[in-house]
């Protein structure tokens, strides 16, 4: 592993302004960011929002991931609950239908994804599951043309990822998940090359490259700096940040190795360093972000909506509100979106009738108050 001595001078506004300007950041200025006392964070995120506004504006991307096939996987991937040995109690399936695909992807486009990630665990396809997963690719483009489809389906054989972009896919995922220097910790069964090389043979293909890491496997934040730098390097156009979920049953379970504001400051330095490229909020995000997930989308402009592989997500509903809450808007949603708020005034007629100046989506996703009937003044115990 190279060490890096981080630049204990980096001002964020001011690399911020630099990358602007047609500068980059360097490996010492990521490892710096990621140091940035927790007292300074809300400056790192400032600075990293506007290399956020300046490539994505204020929209968010939401993804929707359909499991084909889960679990029962031949790796050895220490991180994983589909992994050889893992004995964390998810869903266990074999591969669904096409129908079964098209209602699961259907759910995802109608609650505003512009990606479906089509997912089948495994070391990598076979030649009758590259068609299989062909067919849904094919069905899904008819049926939504406008949808990007992503297929992740493990190490790719020649000709394979030929094969998904001729059925209409957009793009191939295939995280590196971490550092070179620290594969070999958390997988014995394949190598970080095999995973470059599945990355490079998609990109050939005329597939949007897209892969990322996974933290909070005990590497260092020099590690962390090594990933994000090997990414912008491979070309990775959308970059998923997973944050490791340390299911009973798997060999690292019970390792809690991130706090909020780390996730953040890790987010953050990604940004700086891949600031025109798709960072992705993704599995974790709820239970390692917490409150502050709100916070993370000025950097993030792109989330996934719904459920994760083997885990649960953050309701789908409370995904949507967060989105308008904080004043971002869905991509591919913006002009709905905008005329909604220009034509349609608080009391559901035309705008100007009255002078509150709430939009409907806002008004129909109030919370009513509830009157206090505990503490002072009553029998009930207080609320503390």
């Amino acid at each position: 592993m190279t060490t890096v001595n981080p630049d204990q001078n980096v001002n964020p506004g001011q690399l911020a302004e630099s990358i602007l300007n047609g500068g980059a950041a360097t490996e010492a200025d990521a490892l710096t960011l990621l140091g940035t006392p927790d007292e300074e964070l809300f400056g790192l995120v400032h600075a990293g929002s506007r290399l956020r506004r300046e490539h994505f504006g204020m929209t968010i991307k939401l993804n929707y991931l359909v499991n084909l096939k889960s679990g029962m996987c031949p790796e050895s991937c220490t991180y994983c609950s589909q992994s050889l040995g893992s004995k964390a109690e998810i869903l266990k399936y074999s591969w669904l239908s096409t129908d079964e695909a098209m209602e699961q992807a259907s759910m995802g486009i109608g609650g505003g994804a512009s990606r479906v990630c089509l997912v089948a665990s495994g070391r990598g396809p076979s030649r009758r599951d590259v068609g299989r997963v062909g067919e849904i690719v094919e069905r899904l483009k008819d049926e939504n043309p406008e949808v990007e489809v992503c297929a992740c389906l493990g190490i790719l054989k020649e000709g394979q990822a030929e094969a998904l972009k001729e059925a209409g896919a957009d793009a191939y995922n295939h995280n590196i998940n971490t550092a070179e220097s620290f594969h070999d910790n958390i997988v014995k069964t394949h190598t970080y090359e095999d995973r470059t090389n599945t990355v490079e043979h998609a990109k050939a293909a005329g597939l949007s490259p897209c892969s990322g890491l996974i933290v909070g496997l005990g590497e260092s934040d020099e590690q962390i700096v090594e990933a994000l730098f090997a990414l912008k390097a491979l070309g990775s156009e959308s970059i998923p940040i997973n944050f490791l979920v340390p299911f009973d049953g798997t060999p690292l379970e019970g390792q809690w190795n991130l706090t909020p504001m780390q996730c953040m400051k890790i987010v953050a330095t990604a940004r700086f360093v891949c600031p025109d490229r798709e960072i992705r909020l993704a599995g974790g995000r709820e239970i390692h972000l917490k409150s502050l997930q709100p916070m993370a989308l000025q950097l993030a402009n792109s989330i996934f909506l719904g459920d994760y592989l083997t885990a649960e997500g953050q309701a789908a509903a409370d995904d949507l509100a967060m989105i308008r809450d904080n004043g971002f808007t869905i991509l591919g949603q913006e002009d709905e979106e905008a005329r909604t708020e220009e034509s349609v005034g608080c009391c559901g007629a035309e705008a100007g009738c009255c002078s509150d100046s709430k939009t409907t989506a806002e008004a129909a996703t109030h919370t009513d108050p509830v009157i206090r009937r505990r503490g002072a003044g009553t029998a009930e115990v207080a609320n503390a």
